[in-house]
């Protein structure tokens, strides 16, 4: 099987690349590195410096590479930086995955695992954990566009009988997170706990997200990959978790002996976030494996080795 992963140079993509090579896939990595790192390509696989925008670009690797799946993690994924500038989220996340479903009628791809966003699609919540059938009221562009995409997912479904899943991601954390930009919370904070750094939580840090190890949703792209299923599905823990209480437990891990230091909240960020992943487990037998403080335990010596070859 021929796999096109956009995105395989980034965070979460490239994890998914070494577990689809380990189980012998193909592996064509479309990634314009504007996030991801070179150093995180896997040399078994194909790669292409190329940004999913560009129509010939494109054209030209599905032609020559004729992929069976699709697998879209390419992605403007900050979500105040689409809070400050929604017209580039959508020319990413939008146009770019059009770009690419397109291709994907010409070229007879046979299905697209698409990466979504839990908390950012469905906004505050009514419920708590929110099932896949919650109301979608996204307060950020970044969510709009993940919903956005979504639907056409089902539009190129209907009329072209192209399979899609769609995962619907909690807070994803793990190592090779990008510390330096605005997303991704644990990466910031371990990486500037380590570094001797000051990090500073937004708002009053009683906001709840839902973590979910970079492993385990490797896991649940390999089951979508490998079983003849279809649909949107949410790939959390369930398990809600405040900043502030983050913050001490990366602190104790990282024998830091910074301040909790608090400043103005953020734009578009929700209050609460937790999300069910009873439909996938039901569907396809997938469950978290990794408990927060596990994850972060790694996390965090992923961090402090990376500090010490740097210095």
């Amino acid at each position: 099987m021929k796999i096109v992963l956009t995105g395989g140079a980034g965070f979460i993509g490239s994890h998914i690349a070494d577990e689809y090579i380990k189980m012998g896939y193909d592996v064509v990595i479309i990634d314009n590195l504007s996030s991801g790192s070179i150093e995180n390509v896997n040399p078994k696989a194909k790669f292409y410096n190329v940004d999913i925008r560009s129509k010939d670009e494109c054209q030209k690797i599905f032609s020559a590479e004729k992929p069976d799946v699709l697998n879209h993690h390419a992605a403007q994924m900050d979500i105040r930086k689409s809070v400050q500038d929604p017209i580039f989220d959508a020319d990413v996340n939008i146009i770019g995955s059009l770009n690419l479903l397109e291709l994907c009628v010409r070229y007879n791809v046979k299905k697209v695992i698409f990466a979504s966003t839990g908390g950012a699609i469905y906004g505050e919540q009514d419920y708590f954990p929110a099932d896949e059938e919650h109301p979608n009221r996204p307060v950020s562009p970044y969510g709009v566009s993940k919903l956005c995409v979504e639907k056409y997912l089902h539009y190129y479904y209907v009329n072209y009988g192209i399979n899609y899943v769609s995962l619907r991601y909690s807070n994803v954390y793990g190592p090779r997170q990008n510390p330096h930009g605005e997303a991704g919370v644990v990466a910031i904070f371990a990486n500037k706990m380590i570094d001797g750094g000051q990090p500073l939580i937004n708002g009053d840090g009683f906001q709840t997200r839902d973590f979910v190890y970079v492993q385990d949703v490797v896991r649940a792209n390999l089951l979508m990959t490998q079983q003849d299923v279809s649909g949107i599905f949410n790939v959390g823990t369930g398990i809600e978790t405040d900043i502030n209480t983050l913050f001490h437990k990366l602190k104790k891990l990282s024998g830091s002996d910074c301040s909790e230091l608090h400043g103005p909240a953020k734009l578009g960020e929700q209050r609460r976030s937790c999300i069910s992943y009873k439909k996938i487990k039901e569907t396809v037998g997938w469950e978290p494996q990794t408990s927060l403080d596990e994850g972060l335990a790694i996390t965090v010596d992923f961090f402090r080795r990376k500090s010490r070859k740097l210095s």
